[in-house]
């Protein structure tokens, strides 16, 4: 009589791939979704995302040696670059009229950045395409759920009094994350599920309260098709557009209020709010060079030291509150990024720099600097990047009529 075959099952090898599913599973597909509903799902469920992440990672250690990754990571320009932008803006809490929200609004910023480190070093060595294949999958439901509001629900949103706000948050984030799902299944040869993806992820913007992340969502479209043509030309436009546009931001309102009196009139909100920034740049010249404080920007148009129509960019922001040196060294860490990011595998490039771009567009209408949704939007944004990137490790499966010739 055969014997049964023995397996030798590890306890603790399946809790930790159980841990690792449930909070990929969270990550991609509810905190996507959720976001659609409530302003604060993404703050409140991405850091229990990588609680179990890590936690998983210390059952199976099936995570990437930490030694020399994160020793490359501590020296990489871009990271050195951001550590300075992170110490000017600790040390503004000197100056800046505001230094208890001031404090707050870096510890959240710090905060963010270790959560984000934290979840690098949590992720697998290479990861499974089943866990991948959730992002795409979330991504798609979330676009589903927010049509679906936008089409039925806006005045049972609009009652709530915190519809708008959570439909405009949660297209944010589904902007972001429409790039990281296309350059997965662009990777899988799955073009036609990214082309949906991409089309199903507008109509949702379309429906959207606000046009900025469907205008980002374009604006990254156009960068996807420039990189995807020419690799190292959308590299290069990108990098150098974004980075000059963050170092050279005190002369924009001097070159765009001239066409935006003649297009919308000289009263125009916009043209109103680039009239202030105007008028800032050339009576606080001084004050340019060390910048106001952290979250001065914000709260000084409740008190007065600011007016009401300001701009609330993040080029205004970044040289309001930090100044020359946040300015330039956040320049040079965007700029820095932007090309490590153009020499990772090809396949995934084009969605990285749609990315990079998408979100460069958001802050650059209107998002604020600092906003704790915000960089926990793009947190998460970054983990999936990085899993994708994990996930590229498989070569192509071979035809069987390969199989067969080698065979014989």
């Amino acid at each position: 009589m055969a014997r049964a075959p023995t397996t030798t099952a590890d306890p603790a090898l399946d809790a930790a791939a159980l841990l690792r599913r449930i909070g990929f599973f969270t990550l991609f597909v509810i905190v996507p979704v959720a976001a659609q509903v409530s302003r604060r799902a993404t703050v409140v469920l991405a850091p229990i995302t990588v609680v179990l992440l890590i936690i998983a990672s210390a059952i199976d250690g099936k995570q990437r040696p930490p030694g020399g990754g994160i020793v490359r990571l501590l020296r990489a320009p871009a990271f050195l670059a951001g550590t300075l932008v992170i110490f000017w803006s600790a040390l503004s809490l000197a100056w800046t009229p505001f230094p208890g929200p001031a404090t707050e609004r870096l510890a959240n910023l710090v905060a963010t950045i270790v959560l984000t480190l934290a979840g690098y070093l949590a992720l697998p060595d290479r990861m499974r395409s089943a866990n991948l294949y959730l992002l795409p999958l979330g991504v798609g439901a979330a676009a589903v759920v927010a049509i679906l509001i936008g089409l039925f629900s806006d005045a049972m949103m609009s009652d709530s009094g915190d519809g708008d706000g959570a439909l405009e948050r949660g297209s944010v984030l589904l902007a972001l994350l429409a790039w990281p799902a296309v350059a997965w299944l662009r990777s899988r040869r799955r073009d036609t599920g990214a082309l949906a993806t991409v089309l199903l992820v507008a109509g949702a913007l379309l429906l959207a309260p606000g046009l900025t992340p469907l205008l980002a969502l374009g604006v990254g479209a156009l960068a996807f098709a420039l990189t995807n043509a020419r690799h190292a030309l959308g590299v290069r436009v990108t990098a150098l557009t974004a980075a000059l546009l963050l170092a050279t931001a005190p002369l924009l309102p001097f070159l765009i209020r001239p066409i935006g009196a003649a297009l919308f009139g000289p009263t125009a909100p916009s043209a109103l709010s680039l009239k202030v920034w105007q008028k800032l740049v050339t009576t606080e010249p001084v004050r340019f060079i060390t910048g106001h404080g952290l979250e001065t920007a914000l709260r000084g148009r409740f008190v007065g030291l600011l007016p009401a129509n300001a701009p609330t960019t993040m080029l205004f922001e970044f040289w309001y509150e930090l100044g020359i040196v946040g300015a330039f060294a956040a320049a040079f860490a965007l700029y820095a990024s932007i090309r490590r990011a153009g020499r990772d595998s090809s396949l995934l490039v084009p969605g990285a720099i749609a990315a990079f771009v998408t979100a460069f567009t958001i802050g650059c209408i209107g998002v604020g600097l600092t906003a704790i949704w915000w960089l926990t939007s793009i947190a998460v944004a970054v983990l999936a990047f990085v899993a994708i990137e994990r996930g590229q490790f498989r070569s192509s499966r071979p035809k069987a009529s390969l199989l067969l010739k080698a065979q014989g």
